[in-house]
């Protein structure tokens, strides 16, 4: 990998936001966005009954972090956020790390690292 700047894309519990965000925070990197939502993965969908019918419900509340962050200091980040998102158990999240080849700040036009600054 040899792009200056990564996005890291964290798919994660949303019990372990606060966690996630402290740890980032620990390491001074404190821009960040979260959302809301819910999917899918490998782990088993949960059944209910209701009025005597069986439904599944497939779609598990889920959590993602977005940040950018500069080359030097993309290891950094994943290891805080996996040690921080991390219970041990089935569905603890996915983490993708994905280059990026420009970034510019709107208010000021800078480009680059410059505009994650």
């Amino acid at each position: 990998m040899n792009s200056p700047i990564y996005k890291i894309e964290a798919l994660i519990r949303p019990n372990r936001v606060e966690a996630v965000q402290e740890a980032l925070h620990d390491i001074d990197i404190d821009s960040l966005t979260v959302t809301e939502s819910r999917g899918s993965g490998r782990r088993q969908a949960v059944t209910h009954t209701f009025r005597g019918s069986q439904y599944g419900r497939n779609l598990a509340p889920i959590t993602k972090v977005e940040l950018f962050v500069a080359a030097a200091r993309l290891e950094e980040a994943v290891s805080a956020i996996k040690e921080a998102a991390e219970t041990g158990e089935v569905g603890d999240g996915k983490l993708f790390v994905i280059p990026v080849i420009d970034a510019m700040r709107i208010r000021t036009g800078e480009r680059g690292i410059a505009a994650l600054e």
